[in-house]
């Protein structure tokens, strides 16, 4: 082929494919009216997970933070004691932030967990008029109860260890657990709580 068939031929092929492209439907969404239908596999909000008696799987190890090429994920660990206990290990997220801010949804920090503690849902509808509202909590991440699960803390499954609740052997709660007094977070026993109001009703007597 001659340089002047060349050069006469790739500027037609280039506006061939605009030709083609202004004659086809155009792809309207109807949004959010309808909402998409996202991958199976889609990248969106992050989820902490839970065993399947309720306790948490994240460990406070911040690996995930670790991993963020954005920096967009803060985390503080504590530990477990038998009066409050999270999770099967020795120590739990205590706090735990995500800032959609900054998050670019590459997934890194779910590879990062060794746990599978932290996993990403399809939800992404993420927009938000405040900064603020876009630091997700740990209450806010964090999976809800289904059937046969307990929320935490609370004591583990009698005869089992941390690693039976990694092998899968733990497959719900066991019959009869309770849910522990999280005194971390400033809640109160049964006990405190009535000798508070017997002070209450005190005072008013007086």
């Amino acid at each position: 082929m001659s340089e002047e068939s060349e050069k006469f031929q790739n500027p037609v092929a280039g506006f061939g494919v605009t030709f083609k492209a202004m004659f086809k439907r155009r792809l309207t969404e109807q949004y959010p009216e309808e909402q998409k239908v996202t991958a199976p596999r889609f990248h969106g909000r992050h989820q902490l997970n839970r065993h399947p008696d309720g306790l948490e799987k994240c460990v406070g190890c911040e690996l995930c933070a670790w991993a963020c090429p954005a920096d967009a994920i803060y985390v503080e660990g504590a530990d477990n004691t038998d009066e409050e206990r999270y999770s099967p290990g020795e120590r739990y997220g205590r706090v735990y932030q995500i800032n959609y801010a900054r998050c670019i949804l590459c997934g890194l920090c779910i590879e990062a967990c060794p746990t599978r503690a932290l996993t990403m849902t399809n939800e992404f509808e993420l927009a938000d008029s405040s900064r603020e509202n876009l630091i997700y909590t740990k209450e806010q991440l964090l999976a809800g109860l289904t059937e046969g699960m307990v929320d935490s803390p609370h004591a583990l499954y009698p005869g089992m260890d941390e690693g039976d609740y990694y092998r899968g052997a733990v497959t719900g709660a066991a019959p009869g657990t309770v849910r522990q007094t999280a005194v971390s977070q400033g809640e109160k026993d049964e006990k405190d709580k009535k000798d508070e109001s017997d002070e209450k009703a005190k005072e008013v007597d007086a």
